[in-house]
């Protein structure tokens, strides 16, 4: 009973950590798929310079741990004149995680297009500006979508290392509310029930649309 009591008071606080958590992760996502989007027809571009700036881009994002490039993003830049604050500096460095991975996703998105279906739309004699408009990106971002869904889910877990940077998000909330009652198994059990409640749901939702968007391309 006593814990239950606990976790009534906690909760206000919790959730209000778990929106911020929840803003970082969706403002990451925005910023980060376009990119993402970017990068991947560039790291497919004929000229090889770009193609190779842009894959050592794409691998250096996806080889760099989150936690070492927000510590970058909020100690570091301010040595080069850019200060930000934490809120900033999340979203600023999750969004380069995320175009970083998502620009792979995008990209085996629009590789498993039926070839068939361009040299139709070849034949037809729609020019290539429209073939990408019109059938190579729908396409190609329907087929990446369940991968992008499971990887925004992942942001929203990620984004708990911001904590490192005094951001009130919700495990930061946890661990005040712990160190002032010393009842740290209780309200981290409280926050990871937060988490899960958003993360499993959502994961039932990227299988379920998996399923059915491979019943429709069977």
């Amino acid at each position: 009973m006593e814990l239950l009591t606990d976790w009534v008071e906690w909760l206000p606080r919790l959730l209000s950590g778990l929106w911020v958590s929840v803003q970082v992760t969706v403002l990451a996502l925005v910023i980060g798929i376009p990119i993402g989007f970017v990068l991947a027809f560039m790291s497919s571009a004929k000229n090889a310079i770009v193609r190779w700036l842009t894959i050592i881009v794409v691998e250096v994002g996806r080889g760099m741990p989150a936690l070492v490039m927000l510590q970058m993003v909020y100690f570091g830049l301010p040595e080069a004149g850019v200060v930000l604050d934490s809120f900033a500096a999340t979203v600023i460095a999750l969004g380069l995680t995320t175009s970083a991975y998502t620009s792979e996703i995008i990209r085996a998105g629009l590789r498993a297009v039926p070839e068939g279906e361009l040299e139709a739309a070849d034949a037809l004699g729609l020019k290539r500006a429209d073939i990408v408009r019109f059938i190579l990106i729908p396409q190609g971002f329907r087929i990446a979508l369940p991968t992008l869904m499971g990887f925004a889910i992942l942001i929203l877990q990620v984004s708990s290392l911001a904590f490192t940077l005094g951001l009130p998000e919700l495990l930061s909330q946890a661990y005040s509310i712990g160190a002032s009652t010393f009842e740290y198994l209780e309200v981290l059990t409280l926050a990871g029930i937060l988490y899960l409640v958003i993360t499993v749901p959502g994961g039932w939702l990227v299988e379920n649309f998996e399923k059915r968007l491979s019943k429709h391309l069977a």
